[in-house]
């Protein structure tokens, strides 16, 4: 069964991926399982694109299908389930983007695992990311963005960040389907993740949550 969920949804079939959820979350399986599982599906997916065997749709598609799969597992996570908060990050698609499936994967993630998340939502001016972060006092903000244009948005918010003199009071972590090492620099943030469990391992490093 999981390897049937992790290979089915590395080759994008919709329909069997939800009926195979269904029945996992229905035989009683713990549903962190399954969305462990579905991330799995979802970096073969990644690497099928660095492979050049995939393309930019089918990125976006693996996005939705895993949207989908957070929507089914999302009420079973939520019964029963006190989460002790032990950090707050601030988390936005940047200005001239209007890309959300990542970032509210992202956003669920960090929610599950004890961070306290602001959501700014997309298309979100620097201007707004800083006075966020006047408000809440963040140890984390999460700038999201898919196409290559976020970029430079990337870069004017860290530098309105820094011009408010906040830049060292926050890491800052990008996220996106086409992020590398090279343009985490020439953004100038503190590190990028491609997946959600990246966002969520660098949260947990950088505050020091369990």
């Amino acid at each position: 069964m999981i390897e049937d969920l992790v290979s089915t949804l590395a080759d994008l079939k919709e329909e069997e991926v939800l009926a195979i959820v269904q029945k996992r979350l229905n035989s009683g399986e713990d549903p962190l399982e399954t969305l462990n599982d579905a991330r799995k599906g979802v970096r073969i997916v990644g690497q099928r694109y660095q492979d050049g065997e995939y393309f930019i749709p089918e990125l976006v598609y693996s996005g939705e299908i895993l949207n989908a799969i957070v929507e089914m597992v999302k009420p079973k996570l939520a019964k029963g389930v006190e989460v002790e908060r032990f950090g707050k990050v601030v988390i936005g698609t940047v200005a001239g983007d209007v890309h959300d499936i990542g970032k509210n994967i992202v956003t669920f993630m960090l929610d599950i695992s004890g961070f306290e998340v602001y959501d700014l939502g997309v298309d979100i001016p620097a201007g707004k990311f800083v006075d966020k972060i006047k408000e809440v006092e963040p140890e984390v903000v999460a700038l999201s963005g898919f196409l290559t244009l976020s970029y430079e948005s990337m870069k004017e918010t860290v530098q309105a960040i820094k011009d408010a003199g906040l830049r060292d009071k926050v890491k800052i972590m990008v996220g996106g389907g086409t992020l590398d090492d090279t343009v985490r620099e020439y953004v100038g943030a503190d590190a990028f993740g491609r997946f959600a469990p990246d966002a969520v391992a660098l949260a947990k490093k950088w505050i020091g949550g369990k």
